[in-house]
């Protein structure tokens, strides 16, 4: 199989879909890697080192997608990307399609097959190609919540640890799962007074085991995320329904009522956020202020860190990666489940059913059983 890597190319998104050290794998196994020149070279994979591994360095994105049977990226393609997808192409990356049906519909259009990275599953019901980049973001949310906090970037001037005779911030984390885990542990090892909010009572168990009494654990109610989030001076959201859009937990009454100079973090801005009040920013200008509360919600919080997210990346993609050249994209979804939840849109067909809930309406779609998909 040809399996090319072009650049990404969204704002200050420095990832890149294969490391050399991935590309020498694929080469391994039989398969020619084509790779953009400069693909890697902001987080020192350099051309020379795809040339080492046995890659073809070529000059422009168009020569990728022109040539690549399967095309590997991280983030979910741009329209002129979008319109250089072919029928009979396989796209394997972050697609994130519920909330954007500018991209659903070009995918749909270009016949092409479209493998989401946050939706592959394993045999415990995780997302094993979203979990590396959860961590990551969960991490960072609270770097980024603790920098903005400070009273030259809008905050309120509120160290997040506090010192002694101070108290510490309030961080408040809606979600127990891999973001708001992450993002606790990191809250914690700084000092901060840590509560968080979820909805299973079996995992609020578990996180207060894992956190033995460090933080506070709170069943979710709508009540409990009006109190909370009125007394935080930092709100992470860190929600997550597999594919789906994000649910809307924080509304503008809760912004309006929240300290001024408190700051919220939108890590499920790329299934639209769970703050109402949330859009996506960049990391060339990630914040704004509504209610004098400053909003921080960049869409590839990972790419910040894009080394380490680009090395966490291919470990958890490589093997999945490498099963869909080595047999080919329909026997390697038939023959796993686990890949095959991986698909949302083939030859014209949205085969995950939360992204036609999402946008069937807006765009027409009907849903299509990924399995009946592929027979076509």
């Amino acid at each position: 199989m040809i399996v090319g890597v072009p650049k990404e190319i969204k704002n200050h998104e420095y990832r890149v879909g294969l490391t050399p050290a991935s590309a020498k794998e694929f080469v391994a196994h039989g398969h020619q890697v084509i790779v953009e020149t400069n693909a890697g070279t902001a987080i020192g994979f350099t051309d020379a080192q795809y040339e080492e591994a046995g890659a073809t360095i070529l000059a422009t994105a168009a020569d990728i997608f022109a040539q690549a049977e399967m095309i590997v990226k991280v983030k979910e393609p741009q329209p002129n990307e979008c319109k250089m997808l072919r029928e009979g192409q396989t796209l394997y990356t972050y697609l994130h399609l519920a909330p954007d049906p500018t991209q659903t519909e070009l995918l749909v259009a270009s016949g092409s097959t479209c493998i989401a990275y946050e939706t592959v599953t394993d045999h415990t019901g995780g997302l094993p190609l979203l979990a590396p980049m959860s961590e990551v973001a969960g991490r960072m949310s609270i770097q980024a919540g603790a920098h903005n906090l400070e009273k030259a970037q809008g905050g309120s001037g509120t160290l997040l640890g506090g010192v002694p005779g101070v108290a510490p911030a309030k961080v408040l984390v809606l979600g127990g799962g891999v973001v708001g885990t992450n993002a606790a542990k990191m809250a914690v090892g700084m000092g901060a007074d840590v509560t968080i909010l979820d909805r299973s009572l079996p995992r609020l168990r578990q996180l207060d085991d894992i956190f033995n009494g460090r933080v506070k654990t709170v069943f979710s109610t709508v009540d409990a995320i009006e109190e909370y989030s009125a007394n935080a001076d930092l709100v992470i959201g860190a929600v997550l329904i597999p594919g789906a859009a994000a649910p809307k937990l924080i509304n503008k009454a809760h912004i309006a009522a929240m300290k001024p100079g408190s700051v919220v973090v939108d890590v499920a801005i790329d299934q639209g956020g769970c703050f109402e009040t949330a859009k996506a920013t960049t990391h060339q200008d990630p914040t704004y202020v509504i209610d004098d509360v400053v909003h921080y919600c960049v869409a590839n919080m990972p790419g910040g860190v894009a080394r380490t997210s680009t090395i966490a990346l291919n470990n958890a993609t490589l093997p999945f990666g490498l099963a869909l050249a080595n047999k080919g994209p329909k026997r390697a979804m038939l023959e796993d489940k686990h890949l095959l939840n991986g698909l949302n849109v083939h030859k014209g067909k949205v085969t995950y059913k939360a992204v036609v809930d999402a946008l069937g309406d807006t765009l027409k779609l009907e849903y299509m059983d990924a399995a009946a998909a592929l027979e076509l």
